[in-house]
């Protein structure tokens, strides 16, 4: 490894903590998002680090934003990602307000400070040492932070389909990781399921068809369902569950309608299309069945699993940094959760790990913080990932 010329002082992690307090002060909870306004101030901030920006406006509102600074081209560039959106701060009250950015006790609390505006902030005070530093970088580093990633992943697949991944040689997403580096997650398949009946007065159910029934019929098949998989030594298992039910309009009228949502995680090597058609089939199945049995289903979110082989040399320089950063081996996990990795490796055969600063179960939670050493761990971190990377 080259000895690091990079220096980190009280300063740089006051200025993070200050820039990340802002990022929660933008409401960007999806959906709309709303991100082009945290897009704007970011682009800012990269523009007076001194690299290429530009703000890919996206509509309604919604942006993302790209820096890059250039290195001599003697290696392909190295892509860091985040999203700018989150998800609502919920309906139990906060201790401090989700949109404050207050610091007590070492803690910045708010929306998106694990998840993930913490990791933007990583990432913006990373580069912005390197390029104090006077570093002659072998390739470029890309900074990107994407809309939509809570959602349909707009920003990245926009990213994507305009040639954003073409000279990429390697991908580090700042998603909260308990000071872990992660290497794969598992994938995302989220339907709606509705089975169709007949109405008629609750004093009369044989005149009615029940869609609720049905669908009771229906759910406990899938309560048997058994996934066709190859356990990963990394994520393990797929999961199924069974997460919402609507049906049904008054206490004496026959249901009509019913229908539920299903979340399936998925594990590499896993055919979404295949178990869409496993369920197609049970449909039918019960059709043939039970008498006016009628059902269909509905995609609401289809993200492949996704996994970079622990033995890739990015993956092992990745934590050859951690021992030089931190003093102890580590070994590459993965998460249960989908990244907008699930938009870029499907595009391009690339390696990505994922780490962040911020405790990955504090995602999606009230009272949402990340401590200031965990901020400051990984723009450490950061930087000697990238002078590793780049300057070797």
């Amino acid at each position: 490894m080259i000895k690091s010329e990079v220096s980190i002082d009280k300063k740089l992690i006051d200025e993070a903590v200050e820039i990340l307090r802002k990022m929660v002060g933008f409401n960007t909870v999806n959906e709309l998002g709303n991100e082009k306004p945290l897009a704007e101030y970011i682009k800012g901030l990269l523009d007076e680090i001194g690299l290429e920006t530009t703000l890919v406006d996206l509509g309604n509102n919604r942006a993302n934003v790209i820096g890059r600074l250039k290195g001599t081209g003697q290696r392909q560039a190295l892509l860091f990602n985040g999203h700018l959106d989150t998800v609502p701060p919920g309906d139990i009250d906060w201790e401090y307000g989700p949109f404050s950015g207050e610091v007590v006790d070492g803690r910045i609390y708010g929306r998106g400070t694990a998840d993930m505006k913490g990791g933007l902030a990583a990432m913006l005070m990373a580069i912005k040492a390197i390029k104090e530093s006077g570093a002659q970088l072998k390739g470029d580093f890309i900074y990107t932070a994407t809309a939509g990633e809570e959602t349909d992943s707009i920003g990245a697949v926009h990213f994507v389909e305009n040639g954003g991944l073409d000279d990429v040689g390697a991908i580090i997403i700042g998603e909260p990781s308990s000071n872990s580096i992660n290497i794969a997650e598992k994938g995302a398949l989220w339907v709606e399921i509705t089975t169709y009946g007949k109405t008629a007065h609750g004093a009369f159910p044989e005149k009615g068809i029940n869609a609720v029934a049905h669908m009771n019929a229906l759910l406990s098949e899938l309560i048997s369902y058994r996934f066709k998989y190859e356990e990963n030594e990394i994520v393990g298992h797929p999961t199924m569950n069974i997460s919402t039910i609507h049906g049904g309009v008054k206490t004496n009228v026959v249901p009509d309608k019913c229908s539920s949502t299903i979340d399936m995680r998925t594990v590499p090597g896993m055919d979404h299309g295949e178990i869409i058609k496993d369920f197609e089939r049970l449909i039918e199945k019960l059709s043939n069945e039970i008498k006016d049995f009628k059902a269909d289903i509905k995609i609401l979110n289809n993200r492949p699993a996704v996994e970079t082989k622990g033995d890739h040399p990015f993956v092992k320089l990745a934590e050859e940094t951690y021992k030089e950063v931190f003093g102890e081996e580590t070994k590459a996990k993965g998460v249960s959760f989908y990244t907008d990795a699930s938009v870029f490796l499907p595009a391009k055969e690339v390696p990505c790990i994922i780490y962040g600063p911020g405790d990955s179960n504090m995602a999606h939670q009230p009272n949402e913080y990340i401590t200031i050493d965990s901020l400051e761990n990984t723009i450490r971190y950061y930087i000697r990932l990238i002078e590793n990377y780049l300057l070797r």
